[in-house]
């Protein structure tokens, strides 16, 4: 079956996303309502209030699609793909705030514990949560694959995380009705390190998007391209290839060193073969300038 182009995949993705918003903002309250009249467990408050903000942080990853696949105009001349990487940044951020609030309030669990009420109860909708959450995180995963979108990245990796913090809950009720319940806090604890991790890290990886660097991946293609280069018949070497991700696709530029003597229509030829072949060899190209430059004579 052939592959779905890159607008049927960012489709699919904004719908999942938009989707997640309405599922897990319900599933949050649900289990915070729940804990604050009945359960009175923060591990369970603290779920409710990870799967509002991961609700959140899909919709942020909604409404920088949107963005995304605007056409470049005369203000932005590459277009505005960035912003995608910029509404995962103020995702993770939001994760961040909600990451030190459950801890805040694990803390006070921690120091002063009081019984789980009705733990059986928390730990049936956490379940629910989970295996929602896991489900919706795996098609988000598949489709990341698909789109290599950092935000969808984000969000898949987020959901993921959810339905395992719910689970993490799950435990944490069940061991806090056989009267430990330190659980609760000790659960409300890595709820919240899980979820800065995965916030800091997007903040890196979004942040050096931004500023034009080259990462490992980026640098590993640059070679790739190189290697090519630097076999076609007629190109004595390639010099400098500029690399830089926006987005979901690569932008870059290449100098070639070709004989002083060739004609035009020559190093055409060779512009289009490097073009059309590394576009086949790396897909994610959109725009790659090919500057030939004549070898200066000994």
């Amino acid at each position: 079956m052939p592959e779905p182009d890159k607008e049927t995949v960012v489709d699919a993705v904004q719908n999942v996303a938009g989707i997640t918003v309405v599922i897990l903002v319900i599933l949050g309250i649900i289990q915070i309502v729940l804990s604050a009249t009945i359960s009175k467990s923060v591990a369970l408050t603290a779920n409710g209030i990870d799967c509002i903000g991961d609700g959140f942080v899909s919709g942020i990853v909604w409404v920088g699609l949107r963005f995304f696949r605007k056409p470049a105009d005369h203000r932005f001349h590459f277009g505005y793909y960035k912003l995608e990487n910029l509404a995962a940044i103020g995702a993770a951020v939001v994760m961040i705030v909600l990451a030190s609030y459950i801890t805040y309030r694990s803390y006070l669990q921690l120091i002063d514990p009081h019984e789980i009420q009705l733990p059986l109860i928390g730990a049936f909708v956490a379940l629910i949560a989970a295996l929602i959450a896991w489900g919706l995180g795996v098609k988000k995963y598949k489709e990341w694959k698909q789109s290599n979108l950092s935000s969808v990245k984000l969000d898949a990796y987020n959901t993921i995380k959810d339905g395992t913090a719910s689970f993490l809950a799950v435990i944490a009720l069940l061991v806090s009705g056989y009267g430990y319940p330190v659980a609760d806090a000790v659960v409300g604890f890595v709820i919240a390190g899980i979820i800065l991790s995965i916030g800091f890290a997007t903040i890196k990886e979004a942040s050096y998007v931004l500023v034009d660097a080259c990462d490992t991946e980026c640098i590993e293609q640059g070679q790739v391209m190189m290697k090519f280069i630097n076999g076609i018949e007629g190109v004595h070497s390639a010099k400098v290839v500029r690399l830089r991700r926006t987005g979901p696709v690569l932008q870059g530029e290449i100098e070639i060193h070709v004989p002083g003597d060739m004609s035009i229509s020559e190093v055409n030829k060779i512009r289009n073969k490097i073009t059309s072949q590394l576009k086949e060899t790396i897909p994610d190209i959109e725009r790659l300038t090919v500057v030939a430059l004549p070898e200066k004579e000994d």
